[in-house]
């Protein structure tokens, strides 16, 4: 990433992620990491105090630690040294109010995903983005991977031929018993429509399955048949999802998706069946991509080695992991405001992924609940990837 070193960082303001936040502080060492941007100021808390707390974590006076997102805002937009762009770190209900605070008040916007909590917001914010003229990115952690990113060269060079089969599989089991009635806070909002929207798992991890499939095979899914469950009494939102997908060229897919898959950790893998050859790529060792060749042949790459594509800070042999794959996308994202074209909506997820995944999750949702069977997409904004946001 050192080519990028020459930027002026990107001065960033956070919304969400104080003190006891998961995706917070993952947000804020992976802006950091390769020196392209800084956490100026953050939102961190509605409580003063943990905004407080959450300003001094960040090495920030504790004026620049806000216990309101609009103040912030306002105030940031205003200083001459104030934030350029927001990071949102929150749950999915606020994902579109500061999202849209903050393109009016003329900041670029990075978010973690899903772009909002429905697809009638993502339109919306879709919109606003068009009208601002201003970087919008989300952050689908995976697509930052150096091996995902080579992964999607070689399938757009047709080194395995023509994609025949696409599948994904998401597996965790943390939410295996009901722990949000127990006080985890991070399963409290992701299992509340209120705050997550109408998609449970669906909208958590399927997503980033979703974007994963079509980011690395180039395809777009054109029908699916989705079965949803919740499968721990008393949930109100999915916890386990069956999709089978057909992408525009009459290729097949499958996605499975689980957060009650019992003993599993955070098994993300994918699979692109081409006709020459497969590419098999595993979340539990990023840094590799397998390439299964007719005849029992396999071959395993490696980031940082020779004629990989993908980004990587190391030699090979020097593992990176999900920190890094976030500063890629936060060095992509950098790169974006300071004027680079070509990224956003390409490489780096942006408005078009989200619209997508929020078309997804929702269709699915409605269409699971009446056991429709195959389901039309209907997406006017199909193509991935595709020119700019900014």
């Amino acid at each position: 990433m050192a080519e990028k070193l020459h930027l002026d960082p990107v001065r960033i303001a956070m919304v969400g992620g104080g003190p006891g936040a998961f995706i917070g502080p993952v947000h804020r060492m992976a802006a950091e990491l390769d020196g392209v941007a800084r956490i100026v100021a953050g939102a961190f808390s509605s409580d003063p105090q943990r905004a407080r707390d959450g300003a001094r974590l960040c090495g920030l006076p504790e004026d620049r630690g806000y216990a309101d997102w609009r103040a912030l805002i306002a105030a940031e937009a205003a200083r001459p040294d104030g934030a350029e762009a927001v990071a949102i770190v929150t749950p999915n209900h606020l994902h579109l109010p500061v999202a849209l605070a903050a393109l009016e008040a003329g900041l670029h916007v990075i978010s973690d995903k899903p772009a909002t909590a429905t697809l009638d917001e993502a339109l919306a914010l879709r919109d606003a983005v068009s009208r601002s003229g201003k970087v919008y990115a989300l952050t689908y952690t995976y697509t930052g991977y150096a091996m995902i990113r080579h992964a999607r060269a070689l399938v757009a060079a047709g080194a395995i031929g023509a994609v025949r089969k696409v599948t994904a599989r998401y597996a965790q089991g943390w939410l295996a018993e009901r722990v949000e009635a127990e006080g985890n806070r991070q399963a409290q909002w992701r299992v509340d429509p209120a705050r997550a929207g109408p998609g449970g798992c669906i909208g958590d991890i399927g997503v980033h399955a979703f974007n994963l499939v079509e980011y690395v095979s180039g395809l777009t899914v054109e029908r699916f048949v989705a079965d949803l469950s919740a499968l721990v009494s008393g949930r109100d939102l999915d916890d386990d999802c069956n999709v089978l997908l057909r992408f525009a060229g009459g290729a097949p897919g499958v996605l499975t998706a689980s957060q009650v898959a019992t003993g599993e950790r955070n098994d993300l893998r994918l699979h692109v069946h081409g006709t020459k050859a497969t590419l098999a790529w595993s979340h539990e060792d990023p840094g590799s991509l397998t390439i299964l060749w007719p005849g029992g042949r396999s071959e395993t790459l490696r980031a940082g080695s020779p004629g990989i594509t993908g980004p990587a800070r190391l030699p090979t042999g020097h593992p990176e992991g999900f920190i890094e794959a976030f500063a890629t996308l936060y060095s992509d994202f950098a790169a974006a405001v300071r004027g680079q074209t070509g990224l956003v909506d390409a490489q780096l997820p942006g408005i078009r992924a989200g619209m997508r995944s929020m078309r997804f999750v929702e269709r699915a949702v409605s269409a699971s609940a009446v056991a429709a069977g195959w389901t039309q997409f209907d997406d006017d904004n199909a193509t991935i990837p595709a020119g700019e946001s900014a």
